[in-house]
């Protein structure tokens, strides 16, 4: 009942479907932030699409499809959600084709794209996604995975 009530109080009134996109095949140097980002997503009642993607045999799971199946999936997938959080510290086509996808939409669809990296990597993350100002993108470089519940707690919620 408290967390109820905690939960209306922050405006978080109804789940919202989340893509989480982090790297598959690429460094999985993001990982632990893509778990954090995720369980507390979880904690706030929030359906987080892309879970799977966080699993340590990932890979593995995802070669019993076919190329075209995850893409068909992860289209379908992209374009129901409200909110598209990408964790991007790591190296990845797949999620710059995700965070594209989102944001080229954008103006018709209302979606939103929250992009976190860990500052401490940001010479080599792409400066596509560090230097990210399009109006339906909050960029945040977090100094530590302790720093991105609120992050979340500010940004979740106004969709």
């Amino acid at each position: 009942m408290a967390e109820e009530y905690l939960t209306k109080r922050r405006g978080y009134n109804r789940a919202m479907r989340i893509y989480l996109a982090c790297t598959v095949r690429g460094d999985r140097g993001g990982v632990s932030a893509g778990r954090a980002i995720a369980d507390h997503l979880h904690h706030l009642g929030h359906d987080v699409l892309t879970t799977h993607l966080l699993a340590d045999n990932v890979d593995a799971a995802e070669s019993a499809l076919s190329e075209r199946e995850v893409f068909l999936r992860d289209v379908e997938w992209l374009s129901r959600c409200e909110v598209l959080i990408a964790e991007a510290s790591g190296s990845s086509f797949g999620v710059g084709f995700e965070v594209g996808y989102i944001l080229g939409r954008a103006a018709q669809t209302g979606q939103r794209v929250l992009l976190l990296y860990d500052a401490a990597r940001r010479s080599a993350i792409s400066r596509l996604i560090v230097g990210n100002c399009d109006q339906a993108c909050t960029t945040f470089g977090y100094q530590s995975v302790d720093e991105i519940p609120a992050f979340l707690d500010r940004h979740v919620h106004s969709a």
